[in-house]
C-alpha cells in the first residue's frame, strides 16, 4: 500500500508542515497539508484520507476535535496525534476516542515513518475486513453456510440440484462440521421451505422415549402417557425432518423407520390408526455406516434407502481457506450478541487460527470466537492472540507473547529516558523532574538499561 496511501498533515506551523511533507513524500506517500482544522475538513471533503497526522494543540479546533469532526466527513481513516510532553494525558484520551497512536514532539522521522506504516497497515486490514463482511452477505454465503473453498462450493451446487427433489439425503462428516446447517440449507432451497423443519438427535433419548418422540403415542400407551402426543413426523408434515446421529438408532427403530420409508405411513405408540404424512427425510451421522453394516449394527436396506444423495462435509482442517470468512462471520454474530464493536481479527491471530488442527471443527471455531469477543477489551477493537486459549497458541507462544509485551514496555521507557536526558543535556536532576521520578530512581533506571548518560 506504500506509494498509494494519502496523508493529511495538520499543524499551525508552516515549517513543520513543509518538513514533514518533504520527508513523507520521499517515502512514497501522497501528502496534503492544512494549517488548521477547517482547512483540513475541506481537504477531507475532496479526497480520501488514509492517515490524519495532526498537532494536538492548535488555535480554534484542536487535534481531538478535528479527529471527531473528520468522522462526519470520512469514516475510514487512522489518526496519529502529535503532542508535547505536557499534553500526554490528552494524547492518551485521543487513543480512547479512536486515534491509532500519538507521538511526542521530539520524535524522529524514522519513528514517524514506522508509526505511519503501522497505521496504513491497520487501515488496510480494516478495508479487507470490511470487504470480507460485504462478501459474507453475498458471494461467500449460501443460506447460513459460509465458505469459498472448492469442496464447499461443490456442496452449494449439489444443494441447488437436489433441493427441489424428493430424494432422501444422508449427510456425513465429523462432529462439529455443521451438518444440521447443510440440512437446513437444503430445506430452505426446496419447495417445502414454508413448511416445518423439524430436527431431532437420535442419540439424545433412550429407545422407548425416542420412538414416542418420533411417532407420537396414544393416551394410556404406557405409564405416564396421560394424553395423546403428536410425534415429530406428524409435526413435519409437508416439510422436512432431520434425524441427526442416525447411526445411534436401535434395531427396533431402524425397522420402524424402514417400514415408514416403504409405506409412507406409521402408527403412534399404542395406536392402531395408520397415519400418512408427506415428509422429506434428511439424516446425518459422524459414524462410518458402512462399517456399522459390516458389524451388523445398521441395516443395509435402510442405509441404501437413506443414502440416495450423499453429502460429505469436509472437516475444517481440509477447508482452511474458509477460516477467515467463518471467523469474521462469527465475530459479526457475537459483536451483536455481546453489544461490542470489535471489528478486526489481527493478522497474528489469523495465523494462529490457520495453523491449528481444529479437532472440533466449525463448532470449535465458533466457540473460540465467542470466547475472544467475551473477554476482549472494548479498547482493543481487534481480536488479538492473547484472546485465544492455550490450546490454540501453545504454552511456548504465550510465554513469548508475555515476554514480547514486557520487552516493548521496557524499550519504550528506555527510549523516553534517553530522549529526556538529551533534551536537558544530561542534567539528571532536571531529567528526573521532567520524568516525574526521584533522582535515585533515575540512576537505577540508567543502570538497569545500561544508558550512557
Amino acid at each position: 500500500m506504500k506509494g498509494k496511501a494519502s496523508l493529511l498533515i495538520v499543524d499551525d506551523e508552516l515549517s513543520i508542515r513543509d518538513t514533514l511533507k518533504i520527508a513523507l513524500e520521499r517515502e512514497g506517500y501522497r501528502v496534503e497539508t492544512a494549517c488548521d482544522g477547517l482547512a483540513a475538513l475541506q481537504i477531507a471533503k475532496e479526497m480520501e484520507i488514509d492517515v490524519l497526522l495532526t498537532d494536538l494543540k492548535m488555535a480554534g479546533m484542536n487535534g481531538i476535535e478535528l479527529m471527531e469532526a473528520m468522522k462526519d466527513v470520512q469514516n475510514n481513516f487512522e489518526t496519529i496525534v502529535i503532542s508535547a510532553y505536557t499534553d500526554i494525558k490528552k494524547a492518551v484520551e485521543s487513543i480512547k476516542l479512536g486515534a491509532f497512536d500519538y507521538l511526542q514532539k521530539d520524535f524522529t522521522i524514522d519513528e514517524l515513518v514506522i508509526t505511519i506504516k503501522k497505521a496504513v497497515e491497520r487501515k488496510q486490514l480494516l478495508d479487507e475486513n470490511r470487504l470480507l463482511r460485504q462478501k459474507l452477505t453475498s458471494r461467500y454465503r449460501f443460506e447460513d453456510i459460509v465458505g469459498k473453498s472448492g469442496r464447499v462450493v461443490t456442496l452449494y451446487k449439489l444443494i441447488e440440484k437436489v433441493a427441489t427433489g424428493k430424494a432422501n439425503v444422508l449427510i456425513t462428516g465429523e462432529s462439529g462440521t455443521g451438518k444440521e446447517i447443510f440440512a437446513k440449507a437444503i430445506h430452505k432451497k426446496s419447495d417445502r421451505r414454508f413448511k416445518p423443519f423439524i430436527a431431532i438427535n437420535c442419540a439424545a433419548l433412550p429407545e422407548n422415549l425416542l420412538e414416542s418422540e418420533l411417532f407420537g403415542h396414544e393416551k394410556g400407551a404406557f405409564t405416564g402417557a396421560v394424553v395423546q402426543k403428536v410425534g415429530k413426523f406428524e409435526q413435519a408434515d409437508g416439510g422436512t425432518i432431520f434425524l441427526d446421529e442416525i447411526g445411534e438408532l436401535s434395531s427396533v427403530l431402524q425397522a420402524k423407520l424402514l417400514r415408514f420409508l416403504q409405506e409412507r405411513e406409521f402408527e403412534r405408540v399404542g395406536g392402531l390408526e395408520k397415519i400418512k404424512v408427506n415428509v422429506r427425510i434428511i439424516t446425518a451421522t459422524n459414524k462410518r455406516l458402512d462399517k456399522a453394516m459390516e458389524e451388523g449394527e445398521f441395516r443395509e436396506d435402510l442405509y441404501y434407502r437413506l443414502n440416495v444423495v450423499n453429502f460429505m462435509i469436509p472437516p475444517l482442517r481440509e477447508r482452511k481457506e474458509d477460516i477467515p470468512l467463518l471467523a469474521q462471520y462469527f465475530l459479526n454474530q457475537y459483536n451483536t450478541e455481546y453489544s461490542k464493536s470489535i471489528n478486526l481479527i489481527s493478522v497474528d491471530t489469523l495465523e494462529y487460527l490457520m495453523a491449528y488442527k481444529w479437532p472440533g471443527n466449525v463448532r470449535e471455531l465458533k466457540n473460540i470466537i465467542e470466547r475472544a469477543v467475551a473477554i476482549a477489551d472494548e479498547r482493543d477493537r481487534t481480536i488479538l492472540p492473547r484472546h485465544l486459549p492455550v490450546n490454540i497458541l501453545g504454552r511456548d507462544s504465550i510465554f513469548k507473547e508475555e515476554e514480547k509485551e514486557i520487552l516493548t514496555l521496557m524499550e519504550c521507557e528506555k527510549h523516553h529516558i534517553i530522549n529526556t536526558l538529551k533534551k536537558v543535556e544530561g542534567n539528571k536532576t532536571i531529567a528526573a523532574k521532567k520524568l516525574n521520578i526521584n533522582r535515585q530512581t533515575l540512576y537505577n533506571k540508567i543502570k538497569q538499561y545500561n544508558i550512557d548518560a
